[in-house]
């Protein structure tokens, strides 16, 4: 069923949305949240509160993409679960994905600090600036938190060219918040 179609039974407040969205996303969402829990019961519990937060927020909200906005739901639930489980410890590969972005993007102890949104801005900016393949690669690797082997898959590359293209934009990512007068 298309988007748009489903987001008219979550506007009618037809129960059936939950079915057709998990019908239509619910594999690729179970997936997000198994990369970063690692454990298929709690990621099964994030997909279905996926689910529950959507209904709440559809109406008002009319998401324009519909699974980036699932997507980014799913991914917040499992990273507060994550948090909330492992307050003292983290996993290796979140501290890998954090280590790789953390020459880019300021940390709180950066002397001007931004609004979640205003550096949110400045990644869509970033991320628009980019040509497909790397604003592909970048987006799996940081935002759907997949391993450079599942990248280099489903992209049909290397895994040197997958590595590459992330230092390549990673710095560039650098490059962009100075320009735009954030210091790292």
């Amino acid at each position: 069923m298309e988007d748009s179609r489903i987001l008219a039974l979550y506007w009618q407040r037809d129960e059936s949305a939950i079915r057709e969205t998990r019908q239509a996303y619910g594999k690729r969402l179970l997936r997000l949240a198994e990369r970063i829990l690692r454990i298929a019961a709690d990621a099964e519990e994030c997909e279905s509160d996926t689910y529950l937060a959507a209904w709440n927020a559809i109406p008002p909200a009319y998401p324009e993409h519909f699974f980036a906005y699932l997507a980014k739901i799913c991914r917040n639930l499992a990273f507060r679960r994550l948090e909330y489980d492992h307050a003292a410890k983290r996993s290796a590969e979140m501290v890998e994905l954090s280590e790789e972005m953390q020459l880019c993007i300021p940390d709180a102890a950066a002397e001007r600090k931004f609004e979640e949104k205003e550096l949110a801005d400045l990644l869509n900016g970033f991320l628009a600036g980019l040509k497909p393949e790397s604003r592909a690669i970048f987006i799996r690797r940081y935002f759907l938190m997949e391993s450079i082997a599942e990248i280099a898959g489903a992209l049909g590359m290397r895994e040197s060219k997958i590595k590459s293209s992330l230092f390549r934009s990673r710095k560039m990512l650098l490059q962009y918040l100075e320009k735009e007068g954030i210091r790292i």
